[in-house]
């Protein structure tokens, strides 16, 4: 039980320094994803990367801060017990009217779990669950709105939809704006397949733009009657530099491919994060809140999110954590809980030869992939540091597993009293669980199901392109280090081996000098630090004849040196591809492609 009397000199200043710790941190996120209108309109796509990658510093950095401060001028790591619950207690009436409760809550975690020692801290000092609702909070009335909604009739529906783009307020010329205007109010018609327009029928469009890479995003619904239908709008540059609507993205599947788990987040100007994850989650209900968490470059509450959803799934079910299926990894030991769609990565101790790596690189690998863009191509990642587990939920082959390749990584003890032993891991990596793309290729081949098959090749190859588009090359491409989505995508997930395109040479193989260079078995040629000879790929990848014949068709150009070079080359002059995050079947006929 909480004390009753709030009487500590220092409780209160505590909870406030926390407060303003955090005020700080969200008005300097918030500033800088506001900046991307900016970067945007003058075609700052450098400065945007650059943006995106120390955006996601600026978390730890602010918590650090805080941190410090209260050791400081608090000597907080010293106060009493009590005195904790009297913070947490003060903290709770700052968030009374507070605009990001939830971010405060989180934050107030982050810091406080930073200062109490893990034997000290104990789930009454921080919120487990949200103290304060999130629901219908309101800006002030000069504020601007979470959203717009608009009342168009049939007959001025076209003159709705360029006031809806005007009202953002972008500060660049459009090429033909009732061009584009009147190609999105086509598809519209055609996909509310009626001319009737009911009673209840109005557009209601997020009030800030969504921007990431090289594209601004409108995100809103058309809501007709009771039907209510999902809807984005890409807006770009033209070959010209002049501003153009390039496609309209209808329904829950086109959203969730935009907002994909292996994108990278969106930079958008919100007072009230909440209400725009309560917005899109209207447009996409099967999509977890922590995701959009995600989605909108605010990861901490995503991972807050995240935890507090499996925990819940821990209780509401039986099953044992399993060393995961397939073929293991030489760096990462995997494991998963059957009913849970994710999966649980650590890095062993020790890698068998060839591997020459070491933990710290192979967490250099991936940090560059959570600052990178994973252009849809790259699965993001839950990063954890002592995680505790029931020990009952644990298979003896995975404990026993563990503490042979990673004994450094996992501790069994009951560290809170309660008589349960748990299981704690060091560190951990968390992941969406895919298809292993080498598994499913595999049941296509047995099942001669030839569609399969040339669908799984041909994405396989796109994936690697739009890696290459990215400035990354993915090491080691083997089948098993790709997997496949739910929607048929197939992303990368084995990071131990990526580099940066520009980082690579890429070269021929040699001709041999010798007889006896030809016919040896062994690499006679030099082969320098991040040397890549392309050519050598298709023995380890095309060893099945129908397999070869699809990726020769649609990838061949994958096995020469030109294409990686050309990449390369294009790539250290500045250029900056376009790699889209919606079928490009789908684009304007009039917007210019890169």
């Amino acid at each position: 039980m909480f004390p009753q009397r709030l009487d500590s000199p220092h409780a209160y200043a505590i909870a406030k320094a926390m407060m303003d710790g955090f005020n700080r941190h969200y008005r300097l996120f918030r500033a800088e994803s506001a900046r991307a209108k900016h970067r945007f309109e003058t075609a700052d796509w450098h400065g945007q990367q650059r943006a995106q990658r120390e955006r996601i510093e600026f978390y730890d950095l602010r918590v650090k801060e805080c941190t410090m401060r209260l050791e400081k001028e608090f000597q907080a790591g010293a106060q009493p017990m009590d005195v904790w619950h009297q913070i947490k207690l003060h903290y709770i009436g700052l968030l009374v009217n507070h605009h990001q409760p939830e971010l405060a809550e989180t934050f107030f975690n982050s810091v406080t779990t930073k200062i109490l020692h893990r034997t000290h801290f104990h789930n009454d000092f921080i919120f487990v669950r949200p103290a304060v609702s999130t629901e219908y909070i309101e800006n002030e009335e000069t504020a601007r709105p979470t959203y717009w909604a608009y009342y168009p009739s049939r007959e001025t529906l076209r003159d709705t939809l360029t006031q809806l783009i005007h009202n953002f307020r972008l500060q660049r010329e459009f090429a033909d704006l009732p061009g584009d205007v009147a190609q999105v109010l086509a598809a519209l018609q055609e996909r509310l397949q009626q001319a009737q327009l009911r009673a209840n029928f109005q557009i209601q469009v997020l009030s800030g733009l969504f921007y990431r890479n090289k594209g601004a995003y409108v995100v809103g619904k058309v809501i007709n009657g009771f039907t209510e239908l999902p809807f984005a709008l890409p807006i770009l540059h033209d070959e010209a530099g002049r501003l153009t609507i390039d496609a309209a993205l209808f329904g829950e599947d086109d959203l969730q491919m935009l907002f994909a788990f292996a994108r990278a987040s969106f930079m958008v100007d919100m007072e009230i994060p909440s209400a725009y994850v309560q917005f899109l989650r209207s447009l996409m209900p099967r999509k977890p809140r922590a995701e959009l968490y995600n989605a909108l470059g605010l990861a901490k509450q995503g991972k807050t999110l995240f935890y507090r959803d499996f925990l819940y799934h821990l209780r509401h079910s039986t099953d044992q954590l399993r060393i995961a299926p397939g073929i293991k990894g030489m760096v990462m030991l995997v494991f998963d809980l059957p009913s849970f769609p994710y999966v649980f990565k650590l890095i062993k101790d020790y890698y068998p030869p060839p591997k020459e790596t070491t933990r710290e690189q192979v967490k250099g690998k991936y940090l560059l992939v959570k600052q990178h863009d994973r252009v849809g191509r790259m699965a993001d990642t839950l990063e954890y540091s002592l995680v505790a587990f029931p020990r009952q939920r644990f298979s003896d082959e995975l404990i026993a597993e563990i503490q042979k390749f990673a004994p450094s990584q996992i501790e069994i003890s009951d560290r809170d009293g309660d008589g349960q032993q748990e299981v704690i891991i060091q560190h951990l990596y968390i992941e969406r669980r895919l298809i292993p793309l080498n598994m499913h290729l595999q049941e296509a081949l047995e099942a001669g199901a030839r569609q399969q098959i040339e669908h799984s090749v041909i994405e396989y190859g796109n994936a690697i392109k739009d890696l290459v588009a990215a400035n990354i090359f993915p090491g080691d491409m083997l089948w098993k280090n790709f997997g496949v989505t739910r929607d048929g995508k197939v992303v990368f997930y084995d990071y131990d081996e990526i580099e940066y395109l520009t980082d690579c040479h890429f070269r021929r193989v040699p001709q041999p000098r010798t007889e006896e260079e030809e016919m040896s078995g062994e690499i006679w040629y030099t082969v320098r630090p991040h040397d890549v000879f392309p050519e050598t790929f298709a023995p380890f990848l095309l060893g099945n004849d129908a397999v070869r014949e699809v990726f020769m068709q649609h990838h061949a150009d994958l096995l020469g040196v030109e294409f990686w070079q050309s990449h390369k080359e294009r790539i250290l002059a500045g250029h900056v591809y376009d790699v889209f995050p919606y079928d490009t079947r789908r684009r304007f006929t009039h917007a210019a492609g890169a």
